[in-house]
C-alpha cells in the first residue's frame, strides 16, 4: 500500500479537547514490568504494540491485536454482503436493454413501412427486419461475442446505437480504471490522437521494464518518459519502481476479482476485456505489461482470491473499488503482522488506514509508530545492529520507575515521621545553613555570611564582617554502607510468580542507593545452579536460569569477596524462594540434590560463618516459607545474628526498602552520637 499524504485538521481550542499527553517516560513506564520480567526490550516494545494502552486522558490506544481483529471483521462483512455475479449480470442486462431497444426500433420501422402504403418499401423493410432479427437471435451467449457482433451490427434504432456506444465507452473506462486506476482519468479521452499517445506510452513503459529486467540504469529513461507521458500519472511517481509498484498492485487487484469469480463468470469477463482492449488496439501492449509486472513483482498478490457469499450484486466499477479495498486490507494486515518494532509502522498509509479502521484506528497506528522515536529522542533507548537497547539514562529511568512503584505502595507512616538529628561533622552536604556556633565545622557559606553583614550595616563598602554574621553549611554525618544483593534466579522464581517482584526490588534498590546514597556500595549476585556477579547495567535484561538448583554457598562466597574490597557497614540482602539445594565441590563441580542434603546445608552454613567472622550481616527475605526454608533460615540467623522476613511478591519491595532506609537512618544516628 503506497504511502499517502497525511491530512490534518485544526479547530480552535475551547478548553474541552483532550490532548495526547503520552511522553517517553510514560512509554517506558508502560513496558517496565514486561522488560524486567522477560529481560528483552524489543520484545517488550512488541508486546506493547500488540496490546495497546491508555494515555493520561483515559483515551484507549488500540493495539495491533485489536486493529487486526477490526480488519478481519471488516473483510468478513464485505465478503458476506456482496455477490460478484452482479458484475456479469449488470453488463449482460445493459446489453439486453440495447437489444430490446433495437428490436423495438425494428418493429417501429416495419409499422412505418406498413402505414406508408408503399408495397415496395414494405417488402424491403420486411427483408431488412427479418435479417436483423435473425442476427440478434443468433448473437453469441457470451458477453465478448455479443460486444463483437454488435460492434459490427448496423443498428436500426439510433437510440439503441447511442446506448450501445455509451455502454462501450463506460465499459472501456471501467476496464481501464480496473487495470490502471489513477490513469483512468487520462484515458477517458478516446480520440484517435489520444489513443495513439496511449499506445506510445504503453510501448515506452514496456521498454523501460525490459531495461529494468536487464539490470540497466533507468534513471534518465524514466525522466524522459515522465516528461513525455507524465500527464497519464496524476500521482506523480518519483521513481520507476514506485510507478510500477502502483500499477502492479492495481492489475493484481483486477486479477483477484477474476480469481474470485466462478469459472463461467471469469470466462465472460476475460473475454469481454480482451474484446474491449482489442477494440482499443491495446491488447498486446497491456498483455505484455501484465507479463512484465508479474515478473517484476511476483509478490503483488496475483493469485489472491476471495470467497463471496452475499446477495448484493456489484457492478463492474463497484467490484473494482471493492477489490482495491480488500487489497488494501490485505496489505495493511501483512504490514501489521510483520511489524517487529514501532518504527516499522511508519510505512502505513494513514489515509487508507483511516478508511479501513476509522479515525481512532489510524490515530492509534500513528501514535504506535512514534513510540520508539519518542524513546530514542529522549535518550532512553538507542538502535544497535538493528535492535533497540537501553541507554544508561534509560537504565536509570527503569530503576526510578521500579523505585517509584514500590514507594507508591508504602504509607506515610511506614517511611516518614522519624525525626533524625542530621547535624554532624561528616562530609555530606545537607544544602542547609545555620548561624555559626563554637565547635561547628567552619564550612562557611560566603553568600549568606556577606548578606548578613549587609543587612546589619545597611549597605555600603567596604563590607565588614563580624562573628555574628558567620553562617555555615550543615553537613550530615557520613556513614558508608556496603551492600550485596543476592538475587535468586532459579527456575522456581518465575514458576511461583516471584521473579518480577525480586527483580524490581533489585532495580529499585540500585536506583535508591545510586541517587540518594552515592557514597554507598551496592553489588549484585545472581544465583541458581551457580552464582555470578551482575553489573547494574545488566539488570534490566537479566532473566531467570532454565536450570534446577539453588547454590547459596557459592553466592555467599562471591558476596563475601566483593565486600572484602569495601569499607563501612557491610551487609548481604538475600531474596529467595527456596532452600539451598546445590553447592560447589572442591574441584569446582556442582553438586545438586532435592530435597537438600546435609552436605549442601553444611557447606552453605560454613560460608555463612565466614561472612559472620568478617562482620557481614545477612538479612534474608523469604518468598516461600516452606518448612525446609524456615529451618535453614533459622539456623542461618542464629549463626549470623541477621534478620529474616517472610514476605510475598506484593510486600517484598516494601520490606526491603523500608528495612534498608531504617537501617541507614539508625547508622546515621549512631554516627552522629559518636561524633
Amino acid at each position: 500500500m503506497p504511502r499517502g499524504r497525511t491530512r490534518f485538521s485544526y479547530s480552535r481550542w475551547d478548553g474541552t479537547q483532550a490532548g495526547f499527553e503520552l511522553d517517553a517516560d510514560d512509554v517506558l513506564s508502560e513496558i517496565t514490568d514486561d522488560l524486567l520480567y522477560h529481560g528483552d526490550l524489543n520484545a517488550a516494545l512488541r508486546r506493547l504494540m500488540q496490546s495497546g494502552f491508555r494515555d493520561h486522558n483515559g483515551e484507549r490506544l488500540a493495539g495491533m491485536r485489536e486493529l487486526l481483529e477490526r480488519l478481519r471483521r471488516r473483510r468478513k462483512d464485505e465478503l458476506e454482503r456482496y455477490d460478484l455475479g452482479g458484475v456479469y449480470d449488470d453488463i449482460a442486462q445493459e446489453l439486453r436493454d440495447v437489444i430490446d431497444m433495437e428490436r423495438a426500433g425494428i418493429d417501429e420501422l416495419e409499422r412505418e413501412a406498413r402505414e406508408s402504403g408503399d408495397a415496395r418499401r414494405q417488402e424491403i423493410t420486411e427483408q431488412v427486419a427479418t435479417e436483423r432479427r435473425t442476427k440478434l437471435d443468433l448473437l453469441p451467449p457470451d458477453l465478448a461475442g455479443q460486444v463483437r457482433e454488435l460492434n459490427e451490427y448496423d443498428f436500426t434504432s439510433s437510440e439503441a446505437r447511442e446506448k450501445f456506444d455509451e455502454l462501450m465507452d463506460k465499459l472501456r473506462q471501467q476496464l481501464m480504471q480496473s487495470y490502471f486506476n489513477e490513469m483512468a482519468g487520462s484515458m477517458s479521452d478516446v480520440s484517435p490522437e489520444q489513443m495513439a499517445r496511449m499506445k506510445d506510452m504503453f510501448a515506452a513503459l514496456n521498454q523501460l521494464l525490459e531495461q529494468r529486467e536487464r539490470g540497466e540504469d533507468t534513471t534518465e529513461s524514466f525522466q524522459r518518459f515522465m516528461e513525455q507521458f507524465g500527464d497519464f500519472f496524476p500521482g506523480n511517481p518519483t521513481t520507476l519502481d514506485e510507478l510500477l509498484e502502483q500499477m502492479a498492485e492495481q492489475m493484481a487487484a483486477m486479477q483477484a476479482m477474476l480469481n474470485s469469480m466462478t469459472p463461467e463468470q471469469r470466462a465472460q469477463l476475460e473475454g469481454l476485456a480482451r474484446e474491449l482492449l482489442e477494440d482499443m488496439d491495446l491488447r498486446w501492449q497491456v498483455d505484455q505489461l501484465a507479463d512484465h509486472l508479474r515478473q517484476a513483482f511476483p509478490d503483488a498478490g496475483w493469485n489472491r482470491r476471495y470467497q463471496f457469499s452475499g446477495q448484493d450484486p456489484l457492478g463492474f466499477a463497484e467490484a473494482a473499488q471493492l477489490m482495491d479495498r480488500l487489497g488494501d486490507m490485505d496489505q495493511l494486515e501483512n504490514l501489521l503482522r510483520s511489524a517487529t518494532n514501532p518504527g516499522a509502522l511508519a510505512e502505513v498509509d494513514l489515509d487508507a488506514a483511516r478508511e479501513l479502521l476509522g479515525d481512532d484506528g489510524a490515530r492509534s497506528l500513528e501514535r504506535l509508530a512514534e513510540l520508539a522515536r519518542m524513546l530514542e529522542e529522549a535518550g532512553l533507548i538507542e538502535q544497535r545492529e538493528g535492535r533497540f537497547e537501553l541507554t544508561p539514562r534509560g537504565m536509570r529511568r527503569i530503576g526510578q520507575n521500579a523505585l517509584a512503584d514500590l514507594f507508591a505502595r508504602l504509607t506515610q507512616d511506614r517511611v516518614g515521621r522519624h525525626d533524625v538529628e542530621r547535624t554532624g561533622v561528616g562530609h555530606e552536604r545537607a544544602y542547609e545553613t545555620k548561624p555559626y556556633e563554637f565547635g561547628d565545622p567552619f564550612n562557611l557559606h560566603i553568600e549568606r555570611t556577606v548578606r548578613n553583614a549587609i543587612q546589619r550595616t545597611g549597605g555600603g563598602v567596604p563590607v565588614r564582617l563580624r562573628p555574628d554574621d558567620f553562617e555555615v553549611e550543615r553537613t550530615e554525618t557520613l556513614v558508608r554502607s556496603s551492600t550485596v544483593l543476592m538475587l535468586d534466579l532459579s527456575l522456581s522464581m518465575p514458576m511461583r510468580d516471584n521473579f518480577l517482584a525480586a527483580k524490581k526490588v533489585a532495580m529499585a534498590l540500585h536506583s535508591l542507593i545510586s541517587t540518594q546514597f552515592p557514597r554507598d556500595y551496592l553489588g549484585i549476585v545472581g544465583f541458581s545452579e551457580v552464582a555470578r556477579e551482575l553489573k547494574p547495567e545488566q539488570l534490566p535484561e537479566v532473566s531467570w536460569d532454565f536450570v534446577y538448583g539453588t547454590t547459596m554457598q557459592h553466592a555467599f562466597l562471591l558476596s563475601r569477596r566483593m565486600l572484602a574490597r569495601q569499607t563501612g557497614t557491610k551487609q548481604i540482602i538475600m531474596v529467595t524462594d527456596g532452600e539451598p539445594t546445590a553447592h560447589l565441590l572442591p574441584g569446582g563441580d556442582v553438586f545438586f540434590n532435592y530435597p537438600p542434603v546435609k552436605e549442601t546445608v553444611d557447606a552453605t552454613l560454613k560460608e555463612v560463618a565466614r561472612c559472620t567472622r568478617e562482620g557481614i550481616r545477612i538479612n534474608t527475605f523469604m518468598l516461600d516459607a516452606n518448612s525446609y526454608l524456615r529451618n535453614f533460615v533459622e539456623r542461618l540467623t542464629q549463626l549470623n545474628r541477621g534478620r529474616a522476613f517472610f514476605t510475598t511478591p506484593d510486600t517484598l519491595g516494601s520490606y526491603v526498602l523500608v528495612d534498608f532506609i531504617e537501617q541507614k537512618r539508625a547508622q546515621r544516628q549512631r554516627g552522629a552520637r559518636s561524633a
